[in-house]
């Protein structure tokens, strides 16, 4: 059976909102979670940031939920630093904790100063990080020269049973190639079809025995209306392509690029709609492609009201 997670918001949502609501999810039935992990919010009306690994502490303790994040280490995070963190969740919360690991965003990860790489750099230093990451997890001592530098690492706390390394791939090209390293891999939602050729690029290249997790992003609320003007307000500066998206630095430069962004525009990119029996239908033809996990992201401000709307009517239909 497929799982049905909840999203964290962390560009839209104070953290102490976001424990509130993952805290609710459980209570009303969503079986885990997953958070985003950001600098800054892609716009000024989302407006938050808090920090995800601080949070998830917070939350693994809080809830029973297993849970995972989408990362960048090689940036602001050097790997080590995340193959500590995930190692010492892992401790805390056996079983727990899945990290993706992505090429990232200047938007979150140029705030170092550093030269932002072309695509084909970034997914180098990605995999060069994971090696470490997962060298540290074995218990090795790393020493490494090359994108990043490490030098005589040793990790001293290490769970019982080593972390999976996620792959989050946007392209069939990036999910053509993390298929042959990553544990398995997340994407993000789109027209069925679209998706379909991530999925297969994944499976087709070494993929097809790992797990398979996607995060949708749709709004739901009491008229259509509303459901449409949250999202457009909310979400109206990431319906670029990735490869816009991964390249704006700052929430002004996202909010100058979606200056001319109307609301119908957002229909091809998230799922709207008032209707419960509708969303339940968009999630079946998910379903349907085999993914493992559905963790679904309310983009509208109404996160309570979503949570206990899909307990009732959607998740028991899945």
């Amino acid at each position: 059976m497929t799982t049905i997670g909840y999203h964290a918001s962390h560009e839209q949502f104070a953290p102490s909102h976001l424990l509130e609501c993952v805290q609710h999810a459980e209570q009303a039935g969503f079986e885990a979670a997953m958070c985003s992990d950001h600098f800054h919010p892609w716009n000024h009306t989302q407006g938050q940031s808090g920090f995800s690994w601080a949070w998830l502490g917070a939350a693994l303790q809080a809830t029973n939920l297993p849970m995972g994040l989408v990362c960048a280490p090689g940036y602001r995070y050097h790997p080590a630093i995340v193959a500590q963190a995930v190692a010492t969740l892992a401790e805390l919360f056996p079983g727990r904790i899945w990290p993706a690991f992505g090429s990232g965003q200047a938007l979150n990860e140029s705030i170092t100063g550093e030269p932002w790489p072309s695509k084909n750099e970034r997914n180098s230093r990605l995999r060069e990080c994971v090696d470490i990451i997962r060298a540290l997890w074995n218990g090795d001592t790393v020493t490494h020269h090359g994108s990043v530098d490490v030098v005589e690492a040793t990790l001293f706390t290490l769970p019982d049973e080593k972390p999976s390394a996620f792959a989050a791939a946007i392209t069939p090209a990036t999910a053509r190639w993390a298929a042959s390293w990553a544990d398995g891999l997340i994407t993000i939602a789109r027209p069925p079809g679209e998706l379909k050729e991530v999925v297969d690029a994944f499976r087709e290249n070494g993929g097809a025995q790992k797990p398979l997790y996607l995060q949708i992003q749709l709004s739901y609320a009491r008229t259509d209306n509303r459901a449409l003007t949250s999202a457009h307000k909310q979400w109206g500066t990431n319906i670029f392509d990735s490869s816009v998206l991964s390249e704006l630095p700052t929430p002004d430069h996202f909010e100058a690029a979606a200056e001319f962004v109307e609301p119908d525009d957002l229909k091809d990119h998230v799922l709207i709609s008032s209707s419960l029996s509708q969303h339940a239908q968009w999630l079946r033809d998910y379903e349907e492609l085999g993914f493992d996990a559905l963790f679904l992201h309310n983009v509208g401000p109404n996160q309570r009201e979503f949570i206990s709307a899909f307990a009732e009517e959607v998740l028991p239909t899945l």
